[in-house]
């Protein structure tokens, strides 16, 4: 199987303190890896790194092409879609404005957009900075599913949201790594069972262990290397 994604010796260093300390993984073509780990072990940084949002050195390949030198905005029009932590909308804007500065397509996808997230077209409108958390959610998840992306890179979607939220992102997640590779940071155990094909766990900012998800079903692995039980989140 060809890989979508490969990091080599990759390190970042923020104001002296060295987060990623020579991290190595590959993401193969089609389907969800699912990059694990506990709190500050350096998932966000991975990702952030990977599409040139912070400095670094090392290899980033994506789809064979060298692209550790190149800018944010280069990067993505590599076909990267890019879900940060925290959602990072456009408070002041509108739902419709976001969305709109998303557009990389000539043939953007609305329609899987409002199919996934019907809510979005009811209050395309409003200011998504009156958005509840989840609905936040949906905003920042719909922008990168506008385009095709070739690779996908999703960072704690289900993060503080309420249950019923959670099985929607499932799904619309489901329905995205249909068409492309994704990199997926997510605490929500059952979640990555569900969507998961492969698992990279990080810890002190270096990778240590590469499997599949019913690793995650051994208790003691799970506790060890996740902080929580093999059922939990």
């Amino acid at each position: 199987m060809s890989s979508a994604l490969i990091l080599k010796d990759l390190n970042v260093s923020i104001k002296g303190s060295h987060i990623l300390q020579g991290v190595n993984f590959d993401v193969p073509t089609g389907g969800v890896t699912a990059l694990l780990g506990r709190n500050g072990v350096g998932k966000s940084t991975t990702l952030r790194s990977i599409v040139g949002l912070l400095p670094r050195t090392g290899s980033v390949e994506l789809f064979g092409v060298e692209t550790s030198q190149l800018k944010t905005h280069e990067i993505i029009r590599q076909s990267v879609g890019f879900v940060p932590e925290d959602r990072e909308i456009f408070a002041t804007l509108t739902v419709t404005e976001n969305l709109k500065l998303a557009e990389r397509d000539d043939n953007p996808d609305y329609d899987v957009v409002h199919k996934l997230f019907p809510e979005l077209l009811a209050r395309k409108n409003q200011r998504a900075g009156t958005l509840s958390g989840g609905q936040q959610q949906m905003v920042a998840i719909a922008r990168a599913l506008l385009n095709k992306n070739k690779m996908l890179l999703v960072d704690e979607p289900t993060k503080g949201l309420a249950p019923k939220l959670v099985t929607e992102v499932a799904a619309a997640l489901e329905v995205a790594a249909a068409n492309s590779t994704m990199l997926l940071v997510e605490q929500n155990l059952p979640l990555v069972k569900r969507v998961a094909s492969r698992i990279v766990v990080m810890d002190q900012g270096r990778v240590v262990h590469v499997g599949v998800p019913k690793d995650l079903e051994n208790p003691e692995f799970a506790k060890d290397m996740l902080g929580v039980s093999a059922g939990g989140h």
